[in-house]
């Protein structure tokens, strides 16, 4: 068995985001001014934390929020950033671009919850389900393969952390960090949580455990420790 920490980040505040516009993956905006003072917060926030791995999406507002955050860690210098086009937030399509109310009307006039509806040329809820599954599947790959000994077995008296900085994602687990972090641990998130939205630089943290075979590693345990914490923002917000 092999266990570690994933902490999930969301990429700060952009201008699109202030301005309430669908961003997608056709948009690629820089931080705002607040979004890198929210960076800087979560950064502080997570500086004490032994970060492995870091994976962040190609956009540069989630690039931006990952250099700040690895900058700011105590234990990252020379850490290897890995650019990965599966941590892209979902393409809306049509709607990019367009105000996040324009998205409900077109989901309403079609019959559909917005969470559920896909503007023509957007990506599906089952298709971002998929390259996350990808994304994982990789993770776990390059994990074993960075800290299992020759003979298979991990360090199982301690989590290997890793840090992955993605688009917005509503629906929350799928993508960390270190059991002694437990001063920060809340109890086990319900469905409200579970499906509220992240703010920006909201953080999730869940730790994996998996069983190593021949034909590969394979998650037998996944334990949620928190979903969408935003207590980072109380500084960021204070300092506008």
């Amino acid at each position: 068995m092999f266990t570690f920490g994933l902490t999930i980040v969301r990429h700060g505040e952009t201008q699109y985001n202030k301005d309430k516009l669908l961003q997608g993956q056709g948009v690629d905006l820089p931080l705002s001014a607040t979004g890198l003072q929210q960076a800087e917060s979560v950064g502080n926030y997570l500086r004490d934390l032994k970060f492995t791995n870091a994976f962040v999406s190609d956009l540069q507002r989630a690039r931006q929020t990952a250099n700040i955050i690895v900058r700011n860690n105590l234990h990252c210098s020379g850490i290897e950033m890995v650019t990965d086009s599966l941590l892209k937030e979902r393409s809306f399509g049509i709607a990019e671009g367009r105000p996040v109310d324009d998205l409900k009307n077109m989901a309403r006039a079609a019959g559909q919850s917005c969470p559920n509806f896909t503007p023509p040329g957007g990506e599906t809820p089952e298709q971002v389900k998929l390259r996350i599954e990808e994304f994982l599947r990789v993770l776990f790959l390059r994990m074993v393969a960075d800290h299992c000994s020759a003979d298979g077995q991990g360090d199982r008296q301690r989590e290997r952390g890793s840090l992955g900085l993605r688009e917005r994602d509503r629906r929350a687990p799928r993508r960390p960090a270190r059991r002694r972090t437990t001063r920060h641990a809340r109890p086990r998130p319900g469905a409200s949580h579970l499906f509220s939205a992240c703010p920006n630089t909201g953080i999730c943290r869940f730790v994996f455990t998996l069983r190593l075979s021949d034909t590969g590693p394979a998650p037998v345990a996944v334990r949620c420790v928190f979903i969408n914490r935003k207590d980072h923002l109380r500084a960021a917000k204070g300092a506008e």
